[in-house]
């Protein structure tokens, strides 16, 4: 048994990644954040399409949020813009540049991921929020955790910043692992923040720091939210509503409201 899971790994070792960087893949240095679909079918088995002819046109600064039931095809196009698959047909660009021409470290540079399953790991808090940018100071994760209604909840515990979280955060509340989350996402200071709403039910209070810190977060950026709770449509400026792949509407919160009349 040993034996084949040890032969398992080296099979794992020696799988060539799906996304490598082209030869002449340039490091991009400052982004406005634009972020365009152009005809974007996707397939992760080389057969049956998740994603089909995608077209969207993303302005810096701009929130969009995915909408639609499960397998719609949200999370496959939250997926394709840290380009952790290419798309099968198409191209997703940045700024007008197609993603494969980029480095994927330089792309990930300017994409900060706020996940719907909170990722922390079993160090101190401060730890947490610095792994957003690891050569910051004090001050600066301090500002972060102040950004992201942290602080507080943060100064509460006898070790303050260096409180250790436990492993996945099991000592802080769904709230608190949120918030540590976005200050890290803050900290990081991403022109393009990924959001993967939780559906975790957090209290009201907790709902409403998380929120005010999301909102703080979004501010002047360009945002793709895959979205659960109405307030969260009702910042975005634009709402895709997906339905098995497709994009089938596409507007404000308002115009969409008029829509279904």
């Amino acid at each position: 048994e040993a034996l084949g899971a040890t032969k398992r790994v080296f099979e794992i070792l020696d799988e060539q990644p799906n996304v490598i960087d082209a030869p002449n893949a340039v490091a991009l240095t400052t982004v406005q954040g634009r972020i365009t679909f152009e005809h974007v079918s996707f397939s992760y088995d080389g057969r049956q399409e998740v994603l089909h002819d995608i077209n969207l046109d993303i302005a810096p600064g701009e929130i969009i949020a995915l909408v639609g039931p499960s397998g719609a095809g949200k999370s496959t196009m939250f997926n394709l813009i840290p380009r952790f698959y290419d798309p099968t047909v198409g191209a997703v660009k940045i700024d007008g540049i197609d993603m494969r021409q980029v480095t994927q470290a330089s792309l990930r540079e300017q994409i900060a991921i706020v996940p719907q399953e909170t990722l922390l790991f079993g160090g101190s808090i401060l730890e947490n929020i610095r792994y957003g940018k690891l050569d910051a100071t004090q001050d600066e994760i301090e500002a972060a955790a102040h950004a992201a209604n942290a602080h507080d909840f943060i100064c509460g515990f006898p070790d303050g910043y260096n409180t250790v979280v436990g492993e996945r955060g099991v000592r802080l509340s769904g709230g608190q692992r949120q918030r540590v989350a976005i200050a890290r996402a803050l900290l990081k200071n991403p022109r393009i923040p990924l959001l993967d709403e939780a559906t975790s039910s957090l209290d009201s209070e907790s709902e409403h720091e998380v929120q005010e810190a999301l909102e703080r977060l979004m501010q002047d950026r360009t945002t793709v939210i895959i979205a659960h709770r109405l307030s969260t449509v009702r910042v975005a400026d634009r709402i895709a509503v997906m339905e098995s792949g497709r994009i089938v509407e596409l507007g404000s919160h308002d115009e969409l409201m008029a829509l279904s009349g």
